[in-house]
């Protein structure tokens, strides 16, 4: 049993640094930096490690980019809700369709909406300078060029039939 968590946090440590430095990549649109590879990460965490493996790489990923001056505290709403929500489908479902709209719909609605009272009360902007809505396309556009990024990568991973020898060694 420790060789599976050690392998696992092994794993989810190599793609909490793959999201730092991916957001070196990132694009700024409105009052956010959207970093796609971020919710990437969330999605392979979420198909070959489970939901709390996710959400803890994304929280230290989040914190992290925010010490380096990488990402905001939307960082925090934008990616650990997703993580959580497209881990919990594909823990359910073993559907990688379903994960990629888990993923989209826990960042882009979940985290679009609960980054707005972060704005607010964390970040000292007033409710007049942005609307109740203002962090879900901007968490939209990131998570859906995100999804896509992994989609295409799961699925090939599921062809060469790569995907499944990862998920079974590191379920051993």
């Amino acid at each position: 049993m420790k060789k599976t968590n050690v392998k696992k946090l092994a794993v989810a440590g190599v793609f909490c640094a793959l999201a730092v430095v991916g957001s070196l990549f990132s694009i700024p649109v409105f009052g956010s930096k959207c970093s796609p590879v971020q919710h990437m990460v969330n999605i392979l965490c979420a198909v070959l490690l489970g939901p709390g493996y996710g959400v803890c790489a994304a929280f230290t990923a989040a914190l992290i980019r925010n010490i380096l001056g990488l990402g905001s505290l939307m960082a925090f709403p934008g990616s650990m809700f997703g993580a959580l929500i497209c881990g919990l489908v594909y823990w359910k479902t073993k559907n990688v369709m379903a994960t990629l709209l888990g993923e989209v719909f826990g960042t882009a609605i979940l985290g679009g909406l609960c980054a707005y009272p972060v704005s607010i009360f964390l970040m000292g902007q007033s409710a007049a300078e942005i609307a109740f809505y203002a962090y879900i396309i901007p968490f939209l556009i990131s998570t859906a060029a995100g999804a896509i990024i992994s989609a295409v990568l799961i699925f090939t991973l599921k062809k060469s039939g790569i995907l499944r020898s990862m998920q079974e060694t590191l379920n051993r």
